[in-house]
C-alpha cells in the first residue's frame, strides 16, 4: 500500500514537472510577442505626439483631419505588423504558427479595409473644408457636398464587400464554394437581378441623384405639400427637415419619378408675394410709396424687387399685390410677414376709411 502511494505520488510530480516545462516553452514566445506589440504601440505614440505637436502649430487644417482619422486604423496596423515580425524568429508548433499567420492575415485585410475607409472620409473632410455650405452664394459647395455624400457611401460599401469577400476566401472550403458559384453565375445572376430588382433600381436613382442633381443638400423644396430643406440624402432616402423641425422621409426614387418643386435649383433668389384686399378709395401712390420705405429699412431685401400692382377688383374689395425679392426662401418668408404687417398698420393708422367695408343704401319710400 505505501509502494502504491509512494508511486502515485512520484507520477504526480512527474506530471506537475511536465506542465511546469510546458508554461516554460510558452513563456518565451508570449515575452516577445508581448514586448513586440508594447514596442508597436510606443512608437505610435511618439510619433502621434510629435505630428500632434506640429499640427498644432499649422495653420493648415488638413494635417488635423489627418491625424482625426488615421491615427487609430495606423496603431493597429503597426501592432499586426510588429505581431507578424515577431512570429519569425519564434519555435511554435506548426499548428500554432498557421493558427497565427491567419488570424494575423485575417486581421490585416480588414485593418486596411478600416484605413482605405478613413482614407474616404479623409477626401471628404478635406473637399468640406474646401467647400464651404454656410455661406451666402453656395449653389457649387451644396452641389460638390451632394456629389461626396452619395460617393461616399458607393465606396464604404465596396470596400466592404471587397474585404469581406477576401476574408472569405482565405478559408479553402469557401474558396472552392465560390468556384462552385462562379460556375453558374449566369444563373444565379439572373436570380438575384430578379429579386433585387428594386433594391438595385433604387442605386441606381441615388447616382442619378449625384451626378444630374434635380436636388442637393440644404435646397429649398415642396414635397407632397411641405415645405423644407434637404438635410440628408442617401442611396436609398432622402430626409426633408421640414419648417416646423419635423423630418419627411421620401424614397430616393420619389425624386426620379415624381415632380417637385425645387426653389434653389440655380439660386437661392426668390421673389414674396404680399396680398391685401381693400376698398375703392385706397389712395396706391401712398401704399406704394410706404411699400418702398418698409422695404428700404428691412436687413431681409436684397434691393432687387419693389413692385405694388392692381391685380384684381371686385364690387366690394381692390386687390393689391406687393412684390419683393430676397436672398433665399427663409428671408422672403420673414420679408413678407414683416410687409403684411407694416402695411396693413399703415392703411389702419392714415386710412382707415380704405378699410374694407359693406356699403348699403337706404331709399325713401320703401316700407320694411
Amino acid at each position: 500500500m505505501y509502494d502504491v502511494c509512494m508511486s502515485s505520488l512520484v507520477m504526480e510530480d512527474i506530471d506537475m514537472w511536465d506542465t511546469l516545462l510546458s508554461w516554460k516553452e510558452w513563456l518565451w514566445p508570449t515575452l516577445v510577442l508581448s514586448l513586440a506589440v508594447l514596442a508597436a504601440l510606443a512608437c505610435h505614440f511618439v510619433i502621434v505626439t510629435v505630428l500632434s505637436y506640429f499640427s498644432r502649430r499649422s495653420a493648415s487644417k488638413v494635417d488635423d483631419v489627418l491625424l482625426r482619422h488615421l491615427h487609430r486604423p495606423v496603431r493597429w496596423i503597426m501592432v499586426a505588423v510588429a505581431f507578424r515580425l515577431a512570429l519569425d524568429p519564434l519555435d511554435l508548433p506548426d499548428g500554432v504558427r498557421n493558427l497565427a499567420l491567419m488570424v494575423f492575415g485575417l486581421s490585416f485585410i480588414a485593418l486596411i479595409a478600416w484605413l482605405l475607409i478613413r482614407a474616404v472620409y479623409i477626401l471628404n473632410d478635406v473637399v468640406t473644408l474646401r467647400f464651404q455650405v454656410d455661406v451666402k452664394d453656395n449653389l457649387r459647395a451644396r452641389k460638390i457636398h451632394t456629389q461626396l455624400r452619395v460617393l461616399r457611401q458607393i465606396l464604404v460599401i465596396v470596400i466592404v464587400i471587397i474585404a469581406s469577400a477576401s476574408i472569405l476566401m482565405t478559408f479553402p472550403k469557401v474558396r472552392q464554394l465560390g468556384t462552385a458559384i462562379l460556375a453558374s453565375a449566369g444563373i444565379i445572376g439572373i436570380v438575384v437581378g430578379l429579386a433585387a430588382q428594386k433594391t438595385i433600381g433604387t442605386i441606381i436613382a441615388g447616382l442619378q441623384i449625384a451626378f444630374t442633381q434635380p436636388i442637393r443638400l440644404d435646397d429649398v423644396v415642396i414635397v407632397e405639400g411641405e415645405w423644407g430643406r434637404i438635410e440628408e440624402i442617401t442611396l436609398t432616402y432622402v430626409v426633408v427637415r421640414i419648417w416646423d423641425l419635423r423630418r419627411l422621409i421620401v424614397p430616393i426614387t420619389y425624386f426620379i419619378e415624381s415632380p417637385f418643386q425645387n426653389w434653389t435649383r440655380t439660386s437661392a433668389d426668390i421673389l414674396g408675394t404680399v396680398f391685401l384686399y381693400v376698398d375703392h378709395t385706397v389712395p396706391i401712390d401712398a401704399v406704394r410709396a410706404e411699400l418702398q420705405k418698409t422695404l428700404d429699412a428691412s436687413e431681409a431685401w436684397d434691393r432687387k424687387v419693389c413692385v405694388l400692382q392692381v391685380t384684381n377688383t371686385s364690387e366690394r374689395t381692390v386687390e393689391l399685390r406687393a412684390l419683393m425679392s430676397a436672398a433665399d426662401a427663409s428671408l422672403a418668408w420673414d420679408l413678407r410677414c414683416e410687409v403684411r404687417e407694416k402695411l396693413v398698420e399703415f392703411i389702419r393708422r392714415d386710412y382707415p376709411h380704405a378699410l374694407p367695408r359693406l356699403r348699403a343704401e337706404l331709399e325713401k319710400g320703401v316700407c320694411s
